[in-house]
């Protein structure tokens, strides 16, 4: 299997968390280990989002935000490419030909931010289209998608199974946004909709909800193309 791991900086770097991110790279070998092709996207987190505001009141304009916030995830990258130690290719990807380059090596492929004007769900997403995946994984702060935000109301409903033309009804609005924070990003879902690349969503504070993704297990919320 073809796998990209899309470890939302909430879970990981909001507070950073080196302990999880030690988890995710132990999980990530083993799941390499049992034949798996792995590419791995972080995202910036509330790290990412502070300094865009900070890049705000500076005056900088939305593309500066983005390469500010860009760079904060490459940090976090580097930092977890680095405990994946020989697993993983010697350098954070800068591109979706790193990515693919570094798989066909046989390691742990690890990318931040790719460019501006698109998230980290988009290049995760990206990442997939470029190396044919099979599945996309993201961790997230919740236990999978909900009809509503479980943060702010008590009768939300986690739904266990969507097709990609669900995503919007529940979610709304497209555009994009210097530290936009929601639970999958619009443009990713095209992006996967239109290569047909089954995504799961889980709590990411539990990395053994990965591993359960992987092996078809029922966790989380899985989104579909049909």
């Amino acid at each position: 299997m073809r796998l990209v791991v899309r470890l939302g900086g909430s879970v990981v770097a909001s507070p950073v968390n080196t302990e999880l991110m030690g988890k995710y790279a132990e999980l990530m070998k083993t799941v390499k280990a049992k034949g798996h092709k792995v590419a791995v996207v972080v995202g910036g987190g509330a790290m990412a989002r502070e300094f865009i505001a900070f890049a705000k009141d500076l005056g900088l304009d939305m593309q500066a935000q983005d390469e500010i916030a860009i760079s904060v995830s490459r940090l976090y990258a580097q930092l977890f490419l680095k405990r994946l130690g020989e697993a993983a290719c010697n350098r954070v990807a800068i591109t979706l030909d790193d990515m693919a380059q570094c798989l066909g090596m046989g390691k742990i492929a690890v990318m931040g931010g790719l460019k501006p004007g698109i998230t980290t769900d988009a290049v995760a997403a990206l990442v997939a289209e470029r190396v044919d995946a099979d599945l996309m994984v993201k961790g997230t702060d919740q236990e999978g998608v909900y009809d509503k935000d479980p943060k702010t109301n008590a009768d939300a409903v986690k739904l266990d199974r969507l097709t990609f033309d669900d995503l919007p009804k529940i979610f709304g609005g497209s555009v994009h946004k210097a530290g936009i924070h929601q639970i999958i990003d619009p443009e990713a879902i095209q992006v996967l909709k239109r290569h047909h690349v089954k995504l799961v969503v889980v709590n990411g504070f539990k990395p053994e909800n990965v591993l359960a993704a992987v092996n078809g297990e029922k966790v989380g919320t899985l989104i579909n193309y049909d």
